[in-house]
């Protein structure tokens, strides 16, 4: 099922469009060097390969897993010997090239330099830390992205009718096509082996024959309907119970489905704030923390930064007290309480502001004994205005003292 043309290329039409790199390569007949960097199975090797064939030039493969300095030597004087004979150019695609050593990379030098051949080197590591930089600076980067879940839906829709795959000898149901989709996390390449794999088992492929042929169970959740909403208030409601178990028991669920890990990883962030808070200061760097991670690395190891900081949330003295004084603060502005900004806070910086008295009286709290000094803060309408009040809760049992004494301190009581 490997695509031919460009145009059958499914997915990465930001690598394909009118002008892109690839493009220019396809319609000119002079030789690039490449980098494709991303996931497995997102068409690393199929760009090459159609690279190759649109272009009629040779294909040649070398694994870095299995090749050496040796091998690479004999595929260039091969491609310059056809050069020269013939005219005919040469791709020479290496896949998994982060995994040569210095020597083997600086063995490609001369052809990249040279044009001897079109090199494409695939890799799945970030090519920044794993490519010699005078092989990285002669060559053109592009990214791969994962498939989307429509893309991969396309791959295999194709793969059941086409003669070079099922040729209609076989159906699938729509269920049975979702758990695929899921199931493949946007790799290509998994999609089709997992369909293969079903069809070996029946013509009619169900959901339970993807199950039996994938040993890998179809968890019922549909990302745009009850099952979403339902498991992540779950998710939610358990962390805030403190069962770490429970909302351990969800996250795999919602993992598990093929749920977008940063949907949840932005709903543990807003958990932090919202039923933690103050409580444990702490918890919402963690979550901050494995969102970003999240986004570096994805799936299947980000699941562990994400089970890292449900724990934490879970686990974590809860507090909503942030909640309720920003949700205090924001009807009371709705309401129409806002007030002038008191002529001493006013900004005194810009030319003119003297005149106006802004800034005047202004008391510079560092100047003054423990940093405080008693003077107006807020507007006349809500001086009264009592938003924050912190629980006795974890972390946030001494800043509720600190906060008392200091309130009753700017209040004059």
């Amino acid at each position: 099922m490997r695509p031919r043309t460009l145009d059958e290329v499914i997915g990465q039409r930001h690598l394909l469009g009118s002008g892109t790199p690839l493009r220019r390569l396809v319609e000119s007949e002079a030789p690039m060097s490449l980098f494709l960097w991303g996931p497995p199975g997102t068409g690393k090797t199929t760009l090459a390969y159609v690279v190759s064939n649109v272009t009629k030039r040779r294909f040649v493969e070398i694994s870095a897993v299995s090749a050496g300095v040796k091998d690479v030597r004999a595929a260039i004087d091969n491609a310059r010997r056809e050069l020269g004979m013939s005219g005919r150019q040469t791709v020479l695609f290496v896949d998994e090239v982060h995994r040569f050593n210095k020597a083997q990379q600086d063995a490609l030098l001369p052809a990249v330099e040279n044009r001897w051949v079109t090199f494409i080197g695939a890799t799945t590591e970030n090519p920044f830390f794993s490519v010699i930089s005078p092989l990285l600076s002669r060559s053109l980067l592009l990214t791969l992205e994962s498939l989307s879940d429509d893309d991969v839906r396309a791959v295999l829709k194709r793969a059941v009718a086409d003669p070079r795959g099922l040729g209609e000898g076989a159906t699938l149901a729509p269920e049975a096509l979702e758990h695929l989709v899921r199931l493949a996390g946007g790799d290509a390449r998994r999609s089709l082996t997992y369909l293969e794999a079903a069809a070996l088992l029946a013509d009619d492929i169900t959901v339970e024959v993807v199950e039996k042929a994938v040993d890998k169970a179809a968890v019922r959740y549909d990302r745009q309907g009850d099952q979403h909403y339902d498991v992540i208030s779950a998710f939610i409601k358990s962390m805030r119970g403190s069962d770490a178990d429970a909302a351990l028991h969800y996250l795999a669920r919602m993992i598990e489905a093929g749920e977008d890990p940063r949907f949840i990883a932005r709903r543990i962030v807003i958990f932090a704030s919202e039923d933690v808070g103050m409580a444990d200061p702490t918890c919402l760097q963690t979550a901050v923390a494995a969102a970003q991670a999240v986004q570096l690395i994805g799936l299947p190891e980000g699941q562990i930064t994400l089970a890292h900081a449900v724990i934490h949330c879970a686990m974590a003295p809860k507090s909503n007290a942030v909640v309720k004084a920003i949700g205090a603060a924001v009807g009371d502005v709705r309401r129409g309480l806002i007030g002038q900004v008191p002529g001493h806070l006013r900004d005194a910086h810009y030319a003119g502001a003297a005149k106006l008295g802004h800034g005047d009286g202004y008391k510079y709290p560092h100047d003054f004994d423990h940093g405080l000094v008693r003077q107006e803060y807020a507007p006349e309408q809500v001086r009264d205005k009592r938003y924050y009040e912190p629980t006795r809760h974890g972390a946030e049992a001494p800043v509720a003292e600190r906060w008392a004494k200091i309130r009753d301190f700017l209040r004059g009581s």
